[in-house]
């Protein structure tokens, strides 16, 4: 089945031609289907290219999928176009009366900073509580997962000696979890970050379950069930050249920026990487939307009721 997405968002043309089913607005209402909503709340800088990496990996699932881009209230973008904002992004303030039945929140480039110095942390905070009124299952990506944690949880973050950058090999710790259907017992994740949160730091009582975890680069992936929630400290959806593009904008800043580990073939950045996580990008997402399929109420005034 076709995502759902705004009829002239840019993403619609990269994802039909890598064979997406993408359904247009006018389209969509014809069709007598509740499609399953679920916002995005866009946190990284170019917004265009995240939105594109998350609408790939909702768009290949079996349901119908409508999707909402919302953005901080007032938190400007900078390096996104005005007008690309104002056409497709709402503010969180102008849906947080609107249910979902799914709920993104993407990284951030704010690692560094404590969580009370982000401009926008209050509203974040009022987003993490609006998730257990208004949204049935939310999925955090990296600096979002950091940030849930520690507003659910009190745990902290810790800075790196230096940036976690590469492809970094993952354990599959419950195999047997609905969300790691069809996983290998070990795959590669990109990783891209500053910071960290430990396994040492999860709460007893939380009942936090950690799903995977990497020898090299700590923890990966936490089950919420209180919050019903998924923590992904990693960045799954990046795109083959993602790591890529980071490296060589860091390295006209810090020429002695480290290679990307276990990403370029033979570690040479002038060789093209290759991608080994497509298969688990998708597969989580689709694990993570039939989990919500099978269990969200077909009336969406009921989320957050039961």
């Amino acid at each position: 089945m076709p995502i759902k997405i705004p009829d002239d968002l840019p993403a619609t043309s990269v994802l039909e031609a890598e064979g997406v089913m993408v359904m247009r607005e006018a389209d969509a209402i014809r069709q007598d289907i509740r499609p399953l909503r679920i916002g995005l709340l866009n946190l990284m800088p170019n917004k265009v290219t995240t939105e594109t990496q998350i609408a790939r990996l909702l768009g290949a699932t079996p349901l119908q999928v409508e999707l909402t881009l919302v953005r901080i209230t007032n938190h400007v973008a900078r390096h996104t176009p005005a007008d690309h904002m104002l056409s497709f992004y709402l503010p969180w303030e102008e849906v947080k009366g609107e249910k979902f039945d799914g709920f993104v929140i993407t990284g951030a480039p704010v690692e560094r900073l404590r969580f009370e110095d982000v401009t926008y942390w209050d509203e974040m905070q009022r987003v993490f509580d609006w998730t257990q009124t208004n949204v049935h299952r939310t999925l955090t990506i990296c600096w979002a997962a950091q940030a849930a944690v520690h507003h659910f949880h009190g745990m902290p973050k810790y800075e790196l000696p230096q940036k976690a950058s590469g492809i970094y090999r993952q354990r599959n710790l419950a195999p047997s979890s609905p969300y790691l259907r069809g996983f290998s017992d070990d795959f590669s994740i990109p990783v891209s970050r500053w910071t960290e949160v430990r396994k040492a730091d999860i709460p007893q009582d939380s009942g936090l379950e950690i799903l995977v975890d990497s020898a090299e680069t700590g923890l990966c992936l936490l089950h919420d069930p209180r919050h019903r929630a998924l923590h992904m400290f990693n960045h799954v959806e990046y795109d083959t050249t993602s790591l890529s593009d980071e490296y060589f904008r860091d390295v006209q800043l810090e020429p002695n920026t480290p290679v990307p580990a276990n990403y370029f073939p033979d570690n040479d950045p002038t060789r093209p990487p290759e991608n080994r996580w497509r298969s688990h990008a998708h597969l989580l997402f689709g694990n993570w939307i039939n989990e919500m399929y099978q269990s969200t109420p077909y009336d969406l005034a009921r989320i957050g009721r039961e």
